[in-house]
């Protein structure tokens, strides 16, 4: 058989791929994912009593604004990393923009702050469970979007891990902005940021199991 005819024979039975398919199968298994999460922060934490007052106020939508532009980037990478050539362009540089955002916003409340209320400040009144209850609620996220892309053709497998897991964990914080009442730049910036670096890890140590096709 020679090379032309053994490649005719693999490509006999080729269908072509349904345009979208790609944003299709990654935005069905975000949706559940996130669906999944909405349902665990009603039932599980408890929407804050005060929610559609403090979506009148700046501080719900910095927090939102900072999760939600960190999802957004680390989306689009994925969805990148899921074609084989795996080129991420500029979008993981990109996800440095909030996080100076926020931290600038986080330096002018400290300067307005006295320094004896800083620490309170920083660890707000849940610093002990935000890391975890961000992490655990980005799970759901998490394993939807490994379903997505382990049917695709990923190839630079550790990365596309971590950029799961960190879109998982962003996504995950945003959908926890829906319980949490703390108002600090600060805090959100050090244990919001470390329940998504946390899902990112393990989306890096999961990315050559899960993700291999």
């Amino acid at each position: 058989m020679t090379a032309e005819d053994l490649i005719a024979t693999l490509s006999r039975d080729l269908r072509p791929v349904p345009r979208h398919a790609l944003l299709r199968r990654v935005g069905l298994g975000l949706g559940l994912g996130v669906l999944a999460t909405l349902i665990a922060v009603g039932g599980w934490l408890g929407y804050r009593p005060d929610l559609m007052i403090a979506m009148h106020g700046a501080v719900f939508w910095i927090k939102s604004a900072y999760t939600i532009s960190l999802a957004a980037c680390a989306t689009v990478a994925m969805l990148r990393l899921s074609r084989p050539d795996g080129r991420v362009g500029g979008w993981l540089v990109a996800m440095l923009v909030p996080v100076l955002g926020l931290a600038a916003i986080a330096l002018g409340e400290l300067a307005m702050t006295p320094r004896a209320d800083w620490l309170a400040m920083w660890l707000g009144a849940s610093w002990t469970v935000c890391s975890r209850n961000v992490f655990l609620l980005a799970v759901p996220i998490f394993a939807g979007l490994l379903w997505s892309v382990r049917r695709l053709a990923p190839t630079r497998l550790v990365l596309a891990g971590t950029v799961a897991g960190m879109a998982a964990g962003a996504w995950g914080a945003t959908l926890y902005c829906l319980h949490c009442p703390e108002t600090s730049a600060l805090f959100v910036l050090t244990w919001y940021t470390l329940g998504m670096a946390g899902m990112a890890a393990l989306g890096a140590i999961m990315g050559p199991r899960a993700l291999r096709w």
